[in-house]
């Protein structure tokens, strides 16, 4: 494997365990509000985003690749309304696909078609994060503002159940 991509595959370890820290901060923003439903999502969120370190972790291993471990960053968990956090998931899921399709790029040109492979299931799961995030918004626009339509969110998005990614290394 070419120390470019490698490389990035271990920056990418660290934003996804990052991804997970910034779910859980908005995770803590929302329980302090009484929004459990919103909070259980979040958590299971940040579930999948430790997950999905590990499966970076587990990729550069089984290739024979060292695994840096960094500083994961703290977030900054100003949020001023109960909009704000929806926004900055969905923004930081923008940035997620971003640095995968970097990873992608990088992999392609060095001609590391078994990371490339191994990238398709993260550009799958990168879009279907992004809508995630994108129907909050539209669901909080939509009832967000009416307290029996914020209760019934709330209540649909305590339903949320954390299940295990099933990617093959």
């Amino acid at each position: 494997m070419e120390a470019t991509v490698s490389a990035l595959l271990n920056q990418q370890i660290n934003k996804e365990f990052y991804s997970a820290y910034l779910y859980l901060d908005i995770a803590n923003f929302y329980a302090s509000k009484g929004l459990d439903g919103f909070a259980n999502w979040y958590q299971v969120q940040a579930k999948e985003e430790q997950d999905h370190a590990m499966l970076f972790y587990q990729y550069l291993h089984n290739n024979g690749q060292p695994v840096i471990l960094e500083a994961v960053g703290k977030p900054d968990g100003a949020f001023a309304s109960l909009e704000a956090p929806l926004a900055a998931a969905l923004e930081h899921e923008r940035y997620v696909t971003a640095l995968i399709n970097a990873i992608y790029t990088a992999a392609q040109a060095a001609q590391d078609y078994r990371t490339v492979q191994f990238l398709d299931w993260f550009v799958k799961e990168q879009g279907e994060e992004e809508k995630n995030a994108a129907d909050l918004i539209t669901k909080m626009e939509l009832f967000g503002s009416d307290a029996k339509g914020l209760y019934m969110l709330n209540s649909e998005l305590a339903a949320r159940v954390y299940t295990a990614p099933s990617l093959v290394l």
